[in-house]
């Protein structure tokens, strides 16, 4: 049976790097799983992996997609399968690489037709619009606290489809998600990758001042006409518009930016501590 490697783990963790090293000893190519990495505007602050990495072994959805697509897990799934299907006609077995967890389960598990409602949909959005995202982050560690404790709490486009699932379903959105996977027809290996947390964060740290030597803010600057797309509603991006707009200064917007990397650092580990069929190896 052909061969999916996973590698996954929290950001700044040195996923890509061992990815690459991995994919040149089997001699075979690399399937990106990061929801950011894929949008071909967003560079520094998505981390993408370097001219020369990306030279070194071929690397799929790695800025094949445009922010101003609508790009979903869904969509993710379809595609990265499809492109999965086709590389095992010359490899028998492929490296994933990525951090985005809902992107990793869709292309091993699969993703289950959650209920949608745009009604209620239009109302969770309009109370963030009318009394912020403090309101959706509390309904939503009422309804499901378990959820609350991964998503990424400061992502309004997550939170309402929580919360729109729990409303017209009235069962928890990490129950729904819970199903069982859908039969793949290869074999997966997980490989976890870890470090002490303080060595995690620092290197968070160290990765944040590295962009913003690398002109983050120059990149966020030319997105500026597009800051209400859902693609750059994300860590690296929100804090500098902030800065933009006079509600912080620039050194409160990196270091929120740290803090809030370090956060989502935290809930991948989270979600992937519960999945014991990961080899977990440190670094």
């Amino acid at each position: 049976m052909k061969k999916l490697i996973v590698v996954l783990g929290p950001t700044a963790v040195g996923k890509t790097a061992y990815a690459i090293r991995l994919a040149q000893s089997l001699s075979t190519e690399i399937i990106s799983a990061d929801s950011r990495q894929i949008y071909k505007e967003l560079n520094i602050g998505a981390a993408r992996p370097s001219v020369d990495e990306l030279q070194t072994v071929p690397h799929h959805f790695i800025a094949t997609a445009s922010v101003h697509d609508e790009y979903s897990a869904g969509r993710y799934e379809r595609e990265a399968l499809a492109t999965v299907h086709d590389l095992f006609h010359r490899h028998d077995t492929l490296v994933c690489c990525g951090g985005s967890m809902l992107y990793v389960d869709a292309l091993i598990n699969g993703l289950d037709e959650l209920p949608k409602d745009k009604e209620v949909r239009t109302a969770w959005s309009n109370r963030l619009r009318d009394e912020g995202i403090s309101v959706l982050q509390e309904a939503l560690r009422e309804v499901d606290p378990v959820y609350h404790a991964q998503v990424d709490l400061q992502n309004p486009h997550r939170l309402i489809r929580a919360l729109e699932v729990c409303t017209v379903s009235g069962k928890k959105y990490s129950d729904l998600r819970l199903t069982s996977a859908r039969p793949r027809d290869f074999e997966v290996e997980k490989i976890g990758l870890d470090m002490p947390r303080e060595q995690l964060y620092k290197r968070i740290d160290e990765r944040v001042d590295v962009m913003m030597e690398s002109g983050l803010l120059s990149e966020v600057k030319a997105l500026l006409p597009h800051r209400s797309l859902q693609a750059l509603n994300t860590v690296g991006y929100k804090e500098l518009f902030d800065y933009i707009d006079g509600q912080c200064s620039l050194e409160e917007a990196v270091t929120k930016i740290k803090q809030h990397t370090r956060n989502f650092a935290k809930r991948q580990l989270t979600w992937w501590r519960r999945d014991q069929s990961i080899r977990w190896e440190g670094q």
